[in-house]
């Protein structure tokens, strides 16, 4: 399965509306976004599938993969594309003998070993970071430049670029380190109009003026 990786949006409610939510969502594919991960940390497991349901409506009109972050349960049960895992989740190998081989399964990736040990544990792409540090996730560690000189010579799979990813630095984080994407949070969700930053970010990744 061939995968478009550029516009990788990591949703968050912040203090949306439940319509407020989707509309943004929807907004953001019909610019450009590429793939889009769901991620409820702090929702329940009926509130969280509910709520996976209705994205999943928005991106299958755009044929567009949904992926689950840490939740295999609620990946199987909305048939979501795959799943995404973090270093503290399900390992990959267990994800993928629950899910099957056609399923996407992504890991987080903070240094070069985590990357290393992700692609020899079958992961369909990586998610790196964090890029820069991020006010959506204040406890990450900034991936040292020297990891991501090593995955870019060493990594084969897909990987994305999280954490600190704006449109300035877009550019230059695609072309220094041969990122295949960007993985998107605020820069998009809380954007005044997503849809034009999604067809933003997807020029900078894709180097047009």
């Amino acid at each position: 399965m061939s995968i478009d990786y550029s516009v990788y949006l990591v949703t968050d409610q912040f203090d949306f509306s439940e319509d407020e939510f989707l509309n943004i969502i929807e907004e953001a594919v019909i610019g450009g976004t590429t793939v889009v991960q769901i991620r409820e940390k702090n929702s329940s497991t009926r509130d969280f599938y509910n709520l996976a349901i209705k994205v999943k409506e928005i991106t299958d009109k755009y044929d567009v993969p949904l992926i689950i972050n840490d939740r295999v349960d609620i990946a199987q049960a909305v048939d979501s594309a795959g799943v995404h895992l973090g270093q503290d989740d399900m390992p990959c190998k267990v994800a993928r003998e629950i899910l099957g081989p056609d399923k996407i399964i992504g890991i987080s990736a903070e240094n070069y070993d985590d990357a290393k040990q992700a692609q020899l544990d079958g992961a369909d792409y990586l998610g790196i970071g964090a890029i820069q540090k991020t006010a959506t996730k204040e406890d990450c560690d900034v991936i040292p430049r020297e990891d991501l000189l090593k995955i870019k010579e060493t990594i084969t799979v897909p990987y994305v670029a999280i954490g600190g990813v704006k449109e300035y630095n877009t550019q230059e984080i695609i072309e220094n380190y041969d990122f295949d994407g960007v993985a998107i949070v605020s820069a998009i969700m809380k954007h005044e109009n997503p849809r034009e930053a999604a067809t933003n970010f997807h020029n900078l990744v894709n180097n047009k003026k």
